[in-house]
């Protein structure tokens, strides 16, 4: 089965030649320029589109697919979800991990489970985890290398180091 990484949303149309203006969920808007397909989520089926061309316009992105020559063709892409395989995934550098890595990973301190990584909030200062305890309660910490002594991706585990201390009491 093939895994699929969500990169962007349709979010409305561009001029009257089949472009399409996109809400960006990646880091890398260059991208574009260097992958040929890309797949739309379809009532939860995948289905293949290729690239035609990309624009850059300020801080839009616009696509054109091919056979999506006007607005009543692109029309359909409004609201649907852009989707890569892992092979077209961005080689980032170290220190660095995919917010679908860091999802799902057990976070410990000082060999003390303290619950799940539910989410990934994107802050202007900095990225943060949303952490779920056991006990049902969210626990915020910021995604800063001063409070995390190392991440295993293929492990799924977080270890925050030691010395980080967080309020606990409620």
């Amino acid at each position: 089965m093939k895994e699929f990484f969500l990169i962007a949303k349709i979010s409305s149309l561009h001029g009257r030649n089949g472009f399409v203006k996109l809400e960006l969920f990646s880091d890398f808007p260059e991208r574009f320029s260097e992958i040929e397909k890309v797949f739309i989520d379809f009532w939860g089926d995948k289905k293949l589109l290729f690239l035609e061309a990309v624009k850059y316009t300020g801080k839009s992105i616009l696509l054109k697919f091919k056979n999506f020559d006007n607005e009543r063709d692109a029309g359909v892409l409004i609201g649907r979800e852009l989707f890569i395989e892992k092979e077209d995934l961005v080689d980032l550098p170290v220190d660095n991990y995919f917010i679908h890595d860091l999802i799902g990973s057990k976070v410990f301190q000082s060999r003390r489970e303290i619950g799940q990584i539910e989410d990934v909030l994107t802050l202007p200062a900095n990225d943060v985890l949303v952490i779920k305890k056991e006990d049902g309660a969210e626990l915020l910490i910021p995604m800063v290398l001063e409070y995390i002594e190392e991440f295993d991706p293929e492990k799924k585990r977080l270890l925050l180091k030691e010395e980080m201390k967080f309020d606990d009491e409620d």
